[in-house]
Protein backbone atom coordinates (compact mmCIF):
# COMPACT_ATOMS: atom_id res chain seq x y z
CA UNK A 1 0.00 0.00 0.00
CA UNK A 2 1.35 3.35 -0.97
CA UNK A 3 0.84 6.50 1.25
CA UNK A 4 -0.30 10.08 -0.89
CA UNK A 5 2.23 12.09 -1.55
CA UNK A 6 1.35 16.08 -0.64
CA UNK A 7 1.30 17.10 -4.04
CA UNK A 8 -1.08 14.13 -4.70
CA UNK A 9 -3.24 15.94 -1.11
CA UNK A 10 -3.11 19.39 -2.62
CA UNK A 11 -4.33 18.16 -5.91
CA UNK A 12 -6.95 16.45 -4.46
CA UNK A 13 -8.06 19.32 -2.27
CA UNK A 14 -8.01 21.23 -5.25
CA UNK A 15 -10.30 19.04 -7.13
CA UNK A 16 -13.02 18.37 -4.24
CA UNK A 17 -13.02 22.33 -3.85
CA UNK A 18 -13.84 22.98 -7.96
CA UNK A 19 -16.36 20.34 -7.55
CA UNK A 20 -17.80 21.61 -4.56
CA UNK A 21 -18.01 25.40 -6.58
CA UNK A 22 -19.50 23.73 -9.29
CA UNK A 23 -22.75 21.66 -7.10
CA UNK A 24 -22.97 25.08 -5.90
CA UNK A 25 -22.98 26.59 -9.65
CA UNK A 26 -25.59 23.82 -10.54
CA UNK A 27 -27.63 24.48 -7.23
CA UNK A 28 -27.86 28.63 -8.33
CA UNK A 29 -28.80 27.42 -12.14
CA UNK A 30 -31.26 25.14 -11.66
CA UNK A 31 -32.88 27.97 -8.46
CA UNK A 32 -32.69 30.57 -10.86
CA UNK A 33 -34.45 28.43 -13.82
CA UNK A 34 -37.33 26.65 -11.99
CA UNK A 35 -37.93 27.91 -8.46
CA UNK A 36 -37.26 31.78 -7.56
CA UNK A 37 -35.69 35.30 -9.13
CA UNK A 38 -32.21 36.74 -7.68
CA UNK A 39 -33.92 39.16 -5.95
CA UNK A 40 -36.34 36.42 -3.72
CA UNK A 41 -35.14 36.23 0.18
CA UNK A 42 -35.29 32.61 -0.46
CA UNK A 43 -32.38 32.44 -3.31
CA UNK A 44 -30.20 34.90 -1.61
CA UNK A 45 -30.14 33.18 1.78
CA UNK A 46 -29.42 29.71 -0.24
CA UNK A 47 -26.58 31.51 -2.06
CA UNK A 48 -25.12 33.55 0.99
CA UNK A 49 -25.39 30.09 2.95
CA UNK A 50 -23.75 27.98 -0.09
CA UNK A 51 -21.01 30.47 -0.82
CA UNK A 52 -20.42 31.27 3.09
CA UNK A 53 -19.76 26.84 3.09
CA UNK A 54 -17.45 26.77 0.99
CA UNK A 55 -15.42 30.10 1.37
CA UNK A 56 -14.90 27.88 4.83
CA UNK A 57 -13.81 25.32 3.64
CA UNK A 58 -11.02 27.24 0.99
CA UNK A 59 -9.92 28.59 4.66
CA UNK A 60 -9.71 25.33 5.76
CA UNK A 61 -7.65 23.71 2.65
CA UNK A 62 -5.27 27.33 3.03
CA UNK A 63 -4.43 26.17 6.73
CA UNK A 64 -3.70 23.19 6.50
CA UNK A 65 -1.50 23.88 3.99
CA UNK A 66 -3.26 22.23 1.50
CA UNK A 67 -3.56 24.78 -1.05
CA UNK A 68 -2.40 28.70 -1.25
CA UNK A 69 -4.62 31.77 -1.01
CA UNK A 70 -4.44 31.83 -4.51
CA UNK A 71 -5.59 29.08 -5.59
CA UNK A 72 -8.64 29.63 -3.08
CA UNK A 73 -9.63 33.15 -4.35
CA UNK A 74 -9.38 32.11 -8.02
CA UNK A 75 -12.04 29.24 -6.94
CA UNK A 76 -13.88 31.79 -5.44
CA UNK A 77 -13.28 34.60 -8.19
CA UNK A 78 -14.28 31.65 -11.16
CA UNK A 79 -17.66 30.86 -9.02
CA UNK A 80 -18.97 34.51 -8.47
CA UNK A 81 -18.05 35.23 -12.40
CA UNK A 82 -19.96 31.86 -13.18
CA UNK A 83 -22.78 33.32 -11.16
CA UNK A 84 -22.72 36.42 -12.89
CA UNK A 85 -23.15 35.15 -15.87
CA UNK A 86 -25.99 32.86 -15.00
CA UNK A 87 -27.97 35.84 -13.30
CA UNK A 88 -26.82 38.42 -16.86
CA UNK A 89 -29.14 35.71 -18.47
CA UNK A 90 -32.10 35.83 -16.23
CA UNK A 91 -31.79 39.47 -15.33
CA UNK A 92 -30.83 40.94 -18.78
Amino acid sequence: MTTPTQTDLNAKALEILRGDASKIEQLIAVQLEHLALPKCPLYEEVMNMQMFGLSRQIDFAVRAGMINREQGQQIINDLERKLADLFSLIMP
